[in-house]
């Protein structure tokens, strides 16, 4: 019997691994891939892009989701469908407070809920938060890698063009009060994908985090990509990569893997 095909993603329930990573970009995912044992491209659909291989001899995949909450949400939903009880987003993030510096690696102990797919899984009481061991594994191999770091809280937006010139909108006085109240209340960086992500995971009862790299300066932005620090982008990937060895480690002691 033909197993079925995700709409979205494009892919079986036997191509995905059970631990999942989420980049944004599909130049992203190729490059978490490289750090698999036998990665192999399963599929490629829209923004999805997916790789599957091994880490500690278990099957893990890589899909990217584009940018933003509601294609972030359609990945997860279709992966957990295929099996998946454990992902973590691997991306990058702007820097909202003096706290985090360019290249810091940035791991979000919760997200403020400045989007609307969340509301379509949980209450806007409901807090977005990630997996707390998943986080303490990123912490340890953030330690152990020696790279520098910050644990959190992230704000995710819906629009990135709202944060980086508000006063182009008509709703600028709301988009100014309401940042500078995050700031106040010491977020720490901000992004597009976490709190949708925390949300649908915890939705669904499985496991979820975040890592990523801080690519701005606090309270600059050029909008020029050459500004990115590519050279550093690899201390987001090294950093999970080694956070879900760690897991995976664990739960084959506790005998979930």
């Amino acid at each position: 019997m033909e197993e079925k095909k995700m709409m979205h993603v494009g892919v079986t329930k036997s191509q995905v691994g059970k631990y999942v990573f989420l980049p944004g970009s599909v130049e992203r995912a190729a490059l978490i891939a490289e750090y698999f044992d036998e990665p192999v491209k399963i599929a490629q659909n829209r923004e999805y892009l997916t790789y599957t291989g091994k880490l500690e001899g278990v099957p893990v995949t890589v899909t990217s989701t584009g940018i933003g909450g509601p294609s972030a949400a359609i990945a997860v939903e279709e992966l957990h469908e295929c099996g998946a009880h454990t992902m973590m987003r691997i991306g990058s993030c702007a820097s909202t407070s003096p706290k985090v510096k360019v290249g810091d690696v940035v791991i979000p102990n919760g997200a403020v809920r400045m989007e609307g797919t969340g509301l379509h899984y949980l209450p806007v009481e409901f807090p977005a938060v990630p997996d707390f061991g998943m986080m303490k594994a990123l912490e340890e191999a953030a330690k152990r890698l020696g790279y520098p770091y910050n644990i959190g809280v992230t704000i995710t937006k819906d629009s990135f063009y709202t944060e980086v010139s508000p006063e182009t909108k008509p709703v600028a006085y709301e988009l100014k009060q309401k940042w500078g109240a995050y700031r106040a209340g010491g977020a720490t960086n901000t992004s597009m994908e976490c709190s949708t992500l925390f949300l649908v995971a915890a939705s669904l009862g499985i496991r979820m985090s975040s890592v990523m790299i801080n690519a701005t300066p606090f309270d600059v932005y050029t909008n020029d990509d050459k500004d990115y620090p590519r050279d550093w982008e690899h201390r987001a990937i090294q950093v999970g990569i080694e956070a879900m060895k760690l897991l995976i480690l664990q739960d084959k002691e506790e005998k979930r893997a």
